[in-house]
C-alpha cells in the first residue's frame, strides 16, 4: 500500500540512482514503466496521507464508501477537484522528473465500480458496465489522466489492470473511450493455473485454450502473459512449479533423465510460445519465470490478521531468505534451467525479427481435440503445437494463408532447448505448399509434429539455419521486420 505517492522506495535506490537506472535503460533502447497505484492508499495515518488534515475526507470518501474491506486501505474521492489535481500531478511528476515512459495502472477494476469487482462475475452484459454500479467519477478521472499523459507525452504508454472487460477501455478519449493503450489480459494466467490444477495435459481442451487466449474486445489491444507476479509470491506456484513441483529440486541436473521434468520443460516452452503468439498485442514476463525459477519470492513479513475474516496470518519473522531471484540457475551449465532460458530468449528474438506479437493477421485453422494439436498463423509465421503426451504425427497437413516454401525457424525440440532434435532448423528442410482449401485456408503443407513440441515455420527466404547469433533460432540476418 502506498504511503508517499511522490517518494521512491529504497528498493529502487536513491532518487538519483533510480534516474541513472532509467537513463541506462533508455541508452539500451528499453522503455521503463512504473506501477502506479491510484486505486487506493494506505490506511496508515502515521506515514501516509490518511487523516492528513485530521479528517477522513481530505482525499478519500467518508465512511464505508472510503474503505476497501479486503485490502484494508482507503479509497479516493475522484469527484473532488483537489484529489484529481493531486493524482494528475503525481502522473506528471514521474514522467517529468524521472523520465519514466508510462504507467501500469494498478487495480483499475476496483476503481471503476462501486462493488470494486469483489464477488462479481462479469458476463459481458452491458448492464454490468453502464449501470448504477459504475463509478463515473473514477472513469472520468481515468479518461482525464490518459488524455493528459498522451497530450503532454505523446510516446508514453499506459496499461490498465482490468478484469471486467469494460468496453472502450483501450480506445482513445476522443472516441469516448477510457484512453488506455493496453489492457492486461489477466484471464490467461488464471486459465493456465486452472487447467494445470484440475487436469493432466491429455485432457486439456484445445478449443478452451484458444478461446481464452483470443477472447478480447475487437480493436482494443491487450498484454498477454502466462503467469502473473502473484504466482511468484509466497503461497502460490509458478507454471514451472505446477508442472514439476518437488522434482525441480532433484531432477534438474543436466545429463540425467526425469520424466516429470522432461514433461514440465516441454510444456513450459509450449505454454509460453502459444501465450506470446495468441494472447494479445504485447507479451509480459515476470522476472525469473522465463527460466522456470523453482521458488517463490517472499518479502519480509510480520504476523498479521485478515481484516475481513480476522484469521491469523503468520509472517516469516522478517526473513530475507527468499527475497531474491536465483539468476545463477539459468547461467549454470550443469542445470536444465538453461534450456528454458535459451528458448525464451529465442522466442523474444523471433518477435524482434518478425513482429508477430502485434501482427494484425491472426487465424486459428485447427483446434483438434483428438490429436491435441493447434495450428494458427500470426503475421507471416505458421505455428504448429502438438500437446499430445504420446502421439507424434508424420506428414500432418496444416493449412496456411500464403503459398510458397517454408522452413523451420524455431522448434522447442532443439537440443539447445532441452529437446530431442526430432524437428530442427538444422535439417534445413523446405516445406512446399499445395493449393486447395484446407481447414478454411487457401494453401496447405505437410509437416512432422512430434509430441509436446511447438514448431514455428517461416517463409524460406527469411530462414538461415546457420545463423547462430541467437542460439537455436534460424532467422536470416535480422529478419524482415526487425525493430519495426
Amino acid at each position: 500500500h502506498v504511503t508517499n505517492f511522490f517518494g521512491v522506495s529504497s528498493r529502487s535506490g536513491t532518487p538519483d540512482e533510480l534516474k541513472a537506472m532509467i537513463d541506462e535503460a533508455h541508452r539500451l533502447g528499453l522503455f521503463v514503466l512504473i506501477d502506479i497505484v491510484h486505486s487506493h492508499a494506505s490506511s496508515n495515518s502515521n506515514d501516509g496521507i490518511n487523516l492528513f488534515d485530521g479528517s477522513g475526507g481530505q482525499y478519500f470518501h467518508e465512511g464505508a464508501k472510503g474503505y476497501h474491506w479486503m485490502w484494508d486501505s482507503r479509497l479516493f474521492n475522484y469527484g473532488n477537484w483537489e484529489v484529481m489535481r493531486f493524482l494528475l500531478s503525481n502522473c506528471r511528476w514521474w514522467l517529468d522528473e524521472y523520465k519514466f515512459d508510462g504507467f501500469r495502472f494498478d487495480g483499475v477494476t476496483s476503481m471503476m465500480y462501486h462493488h470494486h469487482g469483489l464477488q462479481m462475475a462479469f458476463t459481458g452484459n452491458y448492464d454490468e458496465y453502464f449501470g448504477m454500479q459504475t463509478d463515473l467519477d473514477s472513469v472520468v478521472y481515468l479518461m482525464i489522466a490518459n488524455d493528459m499523459i498522451h497530450s503532454l507525452f505523446p510516446n508514453a504508454v499506459t496499461i490498465g489492470e482490468d478484469v471486467s472487460g469494460m468496453p472502450t477501455f483501450c480506445r482513445p478519449v476522443q472516441e469516448g473511450g477510457v484512453g488506455f493503450d493496453y489492457r492486461l489480459n489477466m484471464a490467461i494466467a488464471d486459465k493456465w493455473i486452472d487447467i494445470m490444477e484440475t487436469s493432466t495435459d491429455e485432457y486439456w481442451g484445445m478449443g478452451d485454450i484458444c478461446h481464452t487466449l483470443t477472447n478480447r474486445r475487437y480493436g482494443e489491444a491487450c498484454i498477454g502473459y502466462a503467469e502473473s507476479h502473484d504466482q511468484a509470491l509466497v503461497g502460490d506456484k509458478t507454471i514451472a512449479f505446477w508442472l514439476m513441483d518437488a522434482e525441480m529440486y532433484y531432477g534438474m541436473e543436466d545429463g540425467t533423465h526425469n520424466d516429470v521434468v522432461s514433461r514440465g520443460i516441454a510444456l513450459h516452452k509450449m505454454i509460453r510460445c502459444i501465450t506470446s503468439a495468441l494472447g494479445g498485442e504485447g507479451y509480459l514476463n515476470f522476472m525469473g519465470n522465463e527460466f522456470g525459477h523453482p521458488e517463490w519470492i517472499d518479502f519480509p513479513r510480520d504476523d498479521t490478521y485478515d481484516t475481513s475474516t480476522g484469521e491469523f496470518i503468520p509472517g516469516n519473522g522478517g526473513s530475507h531468505d527468499k527475497c531474491r531471484r536465483r539468476w545463477d540457475l539459468a547461467d549454470s551449465d550443469e542445470l536444465k534451467y538453461k534450456y528454458m532460458n535459451s528458448y525464451d530468449r529465442a522466442l523474444m528474438h523471433l518477435d524482434k525479427a518478425f513482429g508477430f506479437f502485434n501482427a494484425p493477421h491472426t487465424f486459428i485453422s485447427r483446434k483438434d481435440e483428438m490429436d491435441k494439436l493447434i495450428v494458427f498463423e500470426r503475421g507471416d509465421l505458421v505455428f504448429v503445437l502438438n500437446f499430445h503426451p504420446t502421439n507424434s504425427y508424420s506428414d500432418y497437413r496444416v493449412g496456411c494463408c500464403n503459398p510458397g516454401a517454408y522452413k523451420v525457424v524455431l522448434s522447442s525440440d532443439e537440443g539447445v532447448f532441452g529437446g530431442w532434435n526430432n524437428v530442427s532448423k538444422w535439417n534445413d528442410a523446405e516445406f512446399h505448399t499445395q493449393d486447395g482449401d484446407y481447414d478454411s485456408r487457401p494453401c496447405s503443407m505437410q509437416v512432422y509434429a512430434p509430441s509436446r513440441t511447438a514448431v514455428v515455420y517461416a517463409p524460406a527466404d527469411w530462414c538461415d539455419y546457420e545463423n547462430e547469433s541467437v542460439v537455436g533460432l534460424g532467422v536470416k540476418d535480422v529478419g524482415p521486420y526487425f525493430n519495426v
